[in-house]
């Protein structure tokens, strides 16, 4: 019984691997200008969630309230839902990206699970392939750490839109290191249309 208990447990674990990275690829390195690695590299300067102001328009707390909502299931702890929801929002929008598309991406390259690694050595929420450290990091950055994952997954998608002149398909194609085929692309933009897309309710006038 123990013997087949240990292997259910082994194939609990192997599916939910499976599960977590079955749409993760990896980001390639591609050499790039030295003001380029500057730019990046000055962007990861870390500011505090908490402290951003940002978070606190009514927009802003309508939005979280509603992705909270929504985010239930996945991420059951309230607290760290909202922490992941703020620092999703507050990353995407200082990189100038839309935060629903970035809740797309997060959920098809790691399904939300924190501590997700690909075949391919890519991490976290964002799956970030760790060569981008040496880039335009530093040692000691954690890409299990949910800032720090957020912050590179939002600034290097935020650096293959900029390559490609806007086009987010080939842009997602270069983040998933699939570039050409259309299928992570389309997998990315449905669930950001399907599951992230919110339009808040307009006040009705006179009231």
């Amino acid at each position: 019984m123990k013997l087949l208990a240990t292997g259910k447990l082994a194939l609990a674990g192997l599916l939910f691997c499976t599960a977590v990275t079955v749409h993760a690829g990896g980001q390639h390195y591609e050499p790039m200008s030295a003001s380029a690695r500057a730019y990046l590299s000055k962007s990861l300067a870390d500011v505090a969630v908490s402290q951003v102001s940002v978070l606190q328009s009514p927009q802003a707390q309508t939005w979280l309230a509603e992705m909270s909502r929504r985010l239930t299931k996945r991420i059951p702890d309230e607290d760290t839902r909202m922490e992941f929801i703020q620092t999703v929002y507050y990353e995407a929008t200082r990189a100038g990206l839309d935060p629903e598309l970035m809740l797309g991406l997060i959920q098809v390259e790691s399904g939300f699970k924190k501590y997700a690694v690909s075949s391919v050595g890519a991490r976290g929420y964002t799956q970030v392939m760790p060569f981008w450290v040496k880039v335009i990091g530093t040692p000691e950055h954690n890409l299990f750490h949910l800032r720090t994952n957020l912050r590179y997954g939002a600034l290097i998608l935020r650096h293959y839109i900029d390559m490609e002149k806007g086009d987010l398909y080939r842009a997602l194609g270069r983040y998933n290191g699939s570039l050409g085929r259309p299928e992570y692309p389309t997998l990315v933009v449905n669930a950001w249309q399907k599951n992230w897309r919110y339009t808040p309710p307009t006040k009705t006038a006179g009231l």
